[in-house]
């Protein structure tokens, strides 16, 4: 699997619109493919702007209401995340700008 170092180009990556569950362990949210496709499995390192580091794994794609295991660029969904760092995601606001989560796609 591919890895993103400090300053270093991500694989994947995704722009949250709308964070619609959190918890310590998974968020739910309606998401952008900005950087793909990316895949199920993939390992998001990073939240553009933020200094902290994450580790959330995607496990779960729905468009349109249907599992899909790939979500290609350019198309939105309904993905779960899974791992530390979920209570740093946030729903994007016009002022502040949407996050952009970073990683790397399992099969990269």
């Amino acid at each position: 699997m591919a890895t993103i170092e400090p300053g270093g180009a991500a694989d994947v990556e995704l722009q949250i619109d709308q964070v619609r569950r959190r918890d310590d362990a998974a968020a739910t949210a309606v998401v952008r493919c900005v950087r793909g496709p990316v895949r199920l499995g993939a390992r998001f390192r990073r939240i553009q702007g933020v200094e902290a580091p994450v580790d959330l794994e995607l496990t779960r794609i729905l468009v349109l209401g249907r599992p899909v295991d790939v979500l290609d660029s350019g198309r939105t969904a309904l993905v779960t995340l899974q791992g530390t760092g979920t209570y740093r995601l946030r729903t994007g606001d016009p002022t502040l700008g949407w996050q952009i989560v970073q990683g790397g796609d399992p099969s990269s």
